[in-house]
């Protein structure tokens, strides 16, 4: 028998982290563990008040699947059983984990997959000044990609200050559905010009229709308005990219369904992550293996990580190791 257990964990932000909604000091995430006496799995997720979570209705989520998971439910049976989220993602990748560990396999084994390779991640700079950005990215200007939080009137600013900050990085930019559609037609040309390679969610999630009726001068991704498989016939001609995170699309098994699916209907692919340890990044570094645009670098943000951890070299972040994940 499978026995559940749940507990939400607080790890230190470096500084702060500030997006276009608010800033923070502390990743609150919720780890589910399963365990049958001999092996042991876990997944992890964080709770986000954009989708009406809490850590306290996360950890309810999971902790009522108990009986049931004790009663031999798998990941497939799972899919059925709890919405996409948060809470569904804890599990999903636990019991993933657990059959690993169970079959003396890897995930990516289990999942009918090639070996994981080594990965550059995207580096995040907060939203702030144009100035304190530009100093930010003087700091990580050796970094491949660099993605920017922007949210209002002085974004060109920051992209410039960006830009100057940090020369030879490629930038990719995020708005946290921050924009209205005058700001886009205003800052999307400018940006293009700035060498900017992708504008993430400019507009919020139910005012994008207006994506698909005009030019989009730098392709723009789906964050917030795509979670799982069901929201992709809405994102046709609206968007060129999709971000795929663990914790939309509820796990491991729909972010793989997801990407395939995705893939085929033409869309190009990011692999997107919340703030949260490497035991978060392992079951998504698997979904990222081919993405065109990865973006795992919670654990860089962090003070410090999880034992053991994922390795970050730079930017470039390397497998999971068992003992970890999967």
């Amino acid at each position: 028998m499978v026995s559940l257990s749940v507990r939400t964990e607080s790890w230190p932000i470096r500084g702060a982290f500030t997006i276009s909604r608010g800033s923070r000091t502390e990743a609150q995430v919720v780890v589910a563990e399963l365990t049958d006496g001999q092996h042991a799995g876990r997944g992890e997720c964080v709770p986000y008040a954009r989708y009406g979570e809490t850590p306290e209705s996360v950890v309810a989520q999971i902790e009522n699947m108990a009986q049931a998971i004790a009663a031999g439910m798998g990941s497939d049976q799972l899919q059925d059983a709890m919405p996409a989220g948060a809470a569904r993602n804890a599990l999903d990748c636990a019991l993933w984990d657990l059959e690993a560990k169970r079959a003396g396999m890897r995930a990516w084994e289990l999942a009918s997959r090639s070996e994981p390779a080594p990965l550059t991640t995207a580096f995040t700079l907060s939203l702030d000044t144009p100035e304190n950005m530009q100093e930010a990215a003087r700091k990580n200007a050796a970094r491949p990609l660099l993605k920017l939080k922007l949210a209002g009137p002085e974004d060109v600013a920051r992209v410039e200050a960006v830009r100057s900050g940090a020369p030879d990085a490629d930038i990719i930019v995020d708005a946290n559905e921050g924009w209205t559609l005058d700001a886009y037609r205003e800052n999307a040309p400018r940006l293009a010009a700035l060498g900017v390679k992708m504008i993430e969610q400019p507009l919020p999630a139910d005012e994008d229709a207006a994506l698909g009726e005009i030019e989009r001068p730098v392709p723009v991704c789906a964050d917030e308005a795509c979670h799982d498989r069901k929201s992709l016939d809405a994102l046709k001609g609206r968007y060129d990219f999709i971000n795929i995170k663990l914790d939309k699309t509820g796990g491991l098994t729909e972010a793989l369904a997801l990407k395939a699916e995705a893939e085929r209907a033409g869309f190009r692919i990011m692999v997107g992550c919340m703030l949260a340890t490497s035991l978060a990044m392992a079951p998504a570094h698997l979904v990222a293996q081919g993405a065109q645009v990865v973006d795992l670098d919670g654990p860089l943000l962090l003070d410090k990580d999880r034992e053991p951890a994922m390795l970050f070299d730079g930017s470039t972040i390397y497998p999971p190791n068992a003992s970890l994940w999967g």
